[in-house]
């Protein structure tokens, strides 16, 4: 059995650290060739130790001069490099077999995207690499010959439900394949229950506490907007080739079943298991394969029940306007993601409600009309006018 050789974007994160879990497990199997983190120069010097990467990227000059010293000083061999270049460079290393891409936000595109020119297996954690870029993002996938397999939970459970040999089909047709809906499940996040009215006064503290993920900061805000099942809308769209019309979003509080396949028989085909991120990260390290990867066996005894709701519209605005911008196509994605980004900063650092969020986003859907998307620079321009929007915005709410 050939060792495959891994590039981990976004070590440090909860998808990273999990990665590496699955990693240690299995080392007659993998090798990280590469690490790379934005700022925890810490924990990445502890995963250098432990799995001697050849290479490992941290985001500036000073971080990364400092842990060099420190790796060379323990005589470990990793060479430290920094910046979006030496990340794009991990990504489309000639060794790497497989990259995992879990960089979190529109950071994470260009990387990501490196590694699709270069034709490599994609392990896709970074939703935001396809609803920023998708046009362009997907016709390098299908120029260069990269492999797309899903990590976010409820697109491997998509992708574990469909008939085999999905992720050499370029055509992305499932209509045509005889499937009518694809269902993603969301928790519902810690406010579920709450009215539209007792939003307003939520903390960042209450926002970040998930009642059955742990993941960072800013996607904990998502899942508490509900805007990271919307941004998972429109990445299902890329992925799967299936219109809006055809994809739908269930809350389903207790996170067992994680997606849904509808065919068009009427047979519906889940994928179930334990709430632990290591499941999807082995499906995709190992496909068509199966590994341990360290999830204990699913208890349905012991949970008793699966509840299924709507999503209601007053109480998760971000939702709809992730299906407004998916429906406008264009740049209206990649500004609902910009302005998003912008919004769950300024909450975390005090700077706008909870329910100034979706209002944000609403604001720069309505004021940056939708453009065709043909480069990466028509992706990144797109993103610089919302995130200037959004700061703007900001800014004059702040001075009055």
């Amino acid at each position: 059995m050939a060792i495959q050789n891994l590039t981990i974007l976004g070590c440090t994160g909860s998808i990273g650290v999990n990665t590496l879990d699955v990693l240690r497990r299995h080392p007659d199997r993998y090798r990280v060739l590469a690490l790379c983190a934005h700022r925890q120069a810490e924990l990445l010097f502890s995963q250098c130790a432990e799995f001697r990467p050849r290479y490992a990227v941290l985001g500036d000059a000073d971080s990364a001069a400092a842990l060099q010293v420190r790796l060379r000083a323990a005589a470990l061999p990793t060479e430290v490099l920094h910046g979006v270049e030496a990340l794009e460079r991990m990504a489309a290393l000639p060794e790497v077999d497989a990259v995992m891409a879990a960089i979190v936000g529109a950071a994470g595109l260009r990387p990501t995207l490196a590694a699709a020119r270069a034709g490599k297996k994609i392990l896709l954690a970074n939703k935001e690499a396809l609803v920023m870029a998708g046009p362009v993002f997907m016709r390098a996938v299908r120029e260069h010959g990269a492999v797309l397999l899903p990590i976010d939970s409820e697109h491997n459970a998509i992708f574990q439900s469909l008939p085999d040999g999905f992720e050499s089909d370029l055509s992305r047709d499932l209509p045509a394949r005889g499937i009518r809906r694809l269902l993603l499940t969301a928790s519902g996040g810690p406010f579920r229950q709450r009215s539209p009215a007792e939003l307003e006064g939520v903390t960042p503290e209450q926002a970040v506490a998930h009642p059955n993920w742990v993941m960072g900061r800013k996607i904990s805000v998502d899942s508490a907007t509900m805007m990271n099942k919307g941004l998972e809308v429109i990445e299902a769209h890329w992925l799967f080739g299936m219109d809006a019309d055809r994809i739908d979003v269930v809350i389903h509080p207790q996170s067992v079943i994680h997606s849904l396949v509808e065919y068009v028989d009427g047979s519906v085909i889940a994928q179930l298991g334990n709430p632990d991120m290591r499941t999807p990260i082995a499906h995709a390290l190992a496909y068509p394969e199966r590994i341990e990867a360290g999830v204990g066996s699913l208890d349905l005894f012991k949970i008793g029940r699966l509840d299924f709701e709507a999503p209601d519209d007053a109480r998760f605005p971000c939702l709809a306007l992730a299906f407004r911008a998916l429906r406008a196509g264009g740049s209206a994605p990649a500004t609902l993601n910009a302005a998003n980004e912008v919004a769950v900063q300024a909450f975390l650092d005090g700077e706008l409600g909870f329910t100034g969020i979706p209002a944000l986003i609403a604001a720069a859907l309505d004021a940056l009309p939708a453009v065709a998307l043909d480069t990466l620079d028509d992706v990144l321009a797109a993103d610089a006018r919302a995130r200037a929007f959004a700061r703007e915005q900001l800014a004059r709410q702040v001075a009055a």
